[in-house]
């Protein structure tokens, strides 16, 4: 029997809920091989975090208070019974959330200065789409992402006799500036090509790719491997105290670019990398989980 309207604002409240609960097995694994490779303060402040993430699975409360602003990542069928409904969901299931689990209500209008109150408001919460043709399946990956991992995210438009090392050098310039801002060890998402508002997406996607999974363009991928050396070199560490791990991983995705212009984004997350997913299959099952980006 498919699951109804009811039945799946349902499971996306609990999907939130295990985003921001459960941290994703990639993402701890990484938190636990750089606590391994830490000495002295930064070894004892890694050792913090990974309590923390302990207790809060085993007590079912959120990760870190600032339960930030929801995107979402929707791949739904074609021939999905309710696609007209997909955005009256994912506002329900927001507002509900907030209030049930519960989140800290993130949205604030930027004109009056005022809090909506349950993490809604004007193009809140950030949803993206994509279409599966001839499919009755419903995915939806849910990202929440906090304020201070936000400080050191930048877009711009380089030209393109700046090239790749320009670019480069102006990552690790933000990140050298205002990482402290952002909790780290924290993951790096880079968008490199097409437009400003393409690159800061593609960007943002990165984040949702497993830790430790290069792109699969070689020369991309050594990219990565350079950035996230370049960035640990700087020798900021957990939380300022110094130390050998700075970031945790590096991704980067491309788009063709205009011959005019190299467009380019920064996205940061803290080392809370929350996401989780619930997938709806063509029978009507309904799995949900912390997402550990294998399929990106």
């Amino acid at each position: 029997m498919y699951p109804s309207i009811k039945d799946i604002e349902e499971a996306l409240i609990r999907t939130i809920e295990t985003a921001v609960v459960e941290l994703p097995n990639d993402v701890r694994e990484h938190l636990e091989r750089a606590y391994y490779k830490e000495e002295g303060l930064a070894k004892t402040m890694l050792k913090t975090i990974l309590d923390n993430i302990k207790v809060a699975s085993e007590e079912r409360i959120p990760l870190c208070q600032d339960t930030g602003l929801l995107s979402y990542y929707v791949r739904v069928g074609t021939k999905f019974p309710y696609i007209d409904h997909i955005y009256e969901i994912l506002r329900k299931a927001t507002i509900r959330a907030t209030k049930e689990i519960p989140l800290r209500p993130n949205a604030v209008n930027v004109v009056n200065n005022i809090n909506s109150g349950d993490n809604t408001g004007y193009n809140i919460p950030m949803v993206n789409i994509e279409l599966i043709p001839k499919s009755k399946k419903l995915e939806i990956i849910v990202m929440p992402k906090g304020g201070g991992s936000e400080s050191p995210s930048i877009s711009r438009v380089l030209t393109p006799a700046q090239g790749i090392k320009e670019l480069i050098k102006t990552v690790i310039k933000q990140i050298g500036m205002y990482v402290i801002n952002a909790c780290p060890p924290i993951v790096v998402g880079i968008g490199i090509g097409g437009t400003f508002d393409w690159a800061s997406q593609l960007a943002k996607r990165a984040l949702l790719r497993r830790l430790g999974k290069r792109n699969s363009i070689k020369e991309i991928a050594k990219l990565e491997t350079i950035t996230l050396n370049l960035i640990n070199e700087l020798g900021i560490g957990v939380q300022g105290v110094g130390g050998k791990v700075t970031a945790l991983d590096v991704h980067i995705e491309i788009a063709h670019r205009h011959p005019a212009t190299l467009a380019m984004a920064l996205c940061v997350s803290c080392w809370a990398l929350r996401r989780a997913i619930m997938r709806i299959s063509e029978d009507g099952r309904i799995e949900i989980s912390p997402y550990n980006g294998d399929d990106i």
